[in-house]
């Protein structure tokens, strides 16, 4: 049976220019697209689970906002200008 994995939108705004790029770092061993501080990630529950406890331990909660989405995969995906349509490829690399 193959993994289960869907297309998650994974955003932040963090205001320490350090937490930033720690953010940053971190969300891109998971992202298969994205810009700036919207990621475009093909999870599993757990490596969903993962990511968000790892950035709920980076930001702080006072200061800094996450947010993660879950995309319905039924919906037409719509891009502009160059942009290339998630797709979920056959692995990953994680790390």
């Amino acid at each position: 049976m193959p993994i289960q994995r869907h297309l998650h939108l994974i955003a932040y705004d963090v205001g320490d220019p350090g937490r930033l790029r720690a953010a940053l770092h971190l969300a891109r061993h998971y992202a298969t697209g994205g810009q700036k501080s919207v990621h475009e990630c093909w999870l599993t529950a757990a490596e969903k689970g993962r990511l968000l406890a790892d950035l709920a331990q980076l930001l702080e909660e006072n200061r800094d906002r996450l947010l993660s989405i879950r995309l319905d995969p039924r919906q037409k995906t719509v891009t502009l200008g160059r942009g290339v349509a998630p797709e979920n490829p056959d692995w990953f690399y994680l790390g």
